[in-house]
């Protein structure tokens, strides 16, 4: 009778050894779904973030000035609507033939690639070549957040790298041209 006891007890313990290790591995599941979950987020949010920037500057070396416009960043695009505004008023206090423009109508021009557009983005490319970014450079992906990423641009010919900003504005990456480029007044 001990004998059958001894087998009775060991045979229920090994019992809830075998309950408590598939609890065990079940919560363990469960546990690495968010961080899966996290790390395909994330591998979306890189390959978003590289691709708007790709496309940027595939955009600016193609002159499609409305794609261009798209994926600018918020504070980009009021930035160079100011500087726009400001520039016309001073071009025009010492040449009457310039056309009048409210930062409205300069905000709906560059929408739809219009001349003053055109103008603006042909002459930022008289000083930027956007070959050097695509064909010339090193790109790593930096810091990935929700609203926030940086990619790391280093020229061949460059001591340092320009670390590009991108911002996630309503669900969609733009690249912080302004928030990169332009220095702080």
């Amino acid at each position: 009778m001990g004998i059958k006891k001894i087998a009775v007890n060991s045979s229920i313990h090994l019992q809830n050894a075998a309950n408590c290790l598939f609890y065990i591995i079940i919560a363990l599941l469960i546990a690495t779904i968010p961080i899966y979950a996290q790390k395909t987020g994330d591998q979306h949010n890189v390959a978003a973030v590289l691709t708007t920037a790709e496309s940027f500057f595939k955009s600016l070396k193609g002159k499609e000035y409305t794609k261009i416009w798209v994926l600018l960043s918020q504070k980009s695009q009021e930035t160079i609507i100011n500087e726009v505004f400001k520039e016309i008023i001073k071009k025009k206090s010492s040449q009457t033939s310039i056309e009048e423009y409210s930062r409205e109508q300069i905000l709906a021009d560059f929408k739809v690639g219009g001349p003053l557009s055109r103008e603006y983005w042909n002459s930022f490319l008289e000083y930027f070549n956007p070959n050097l970014v695509l064909d010339q450079s090193k790109w790593d992906i930096g810091t990935v957040k929700k609203d926030k990423a940086e990619i790391s641009i280093q020229y061949k010919k460059s001591e340092k790298p320009a670390i590009l900003q991108m911002l996630n504005e309503q669900g969609a990456w733009k690249v912080g041209l302004v928030e990169t480029f332009w220095t702080r007044k």
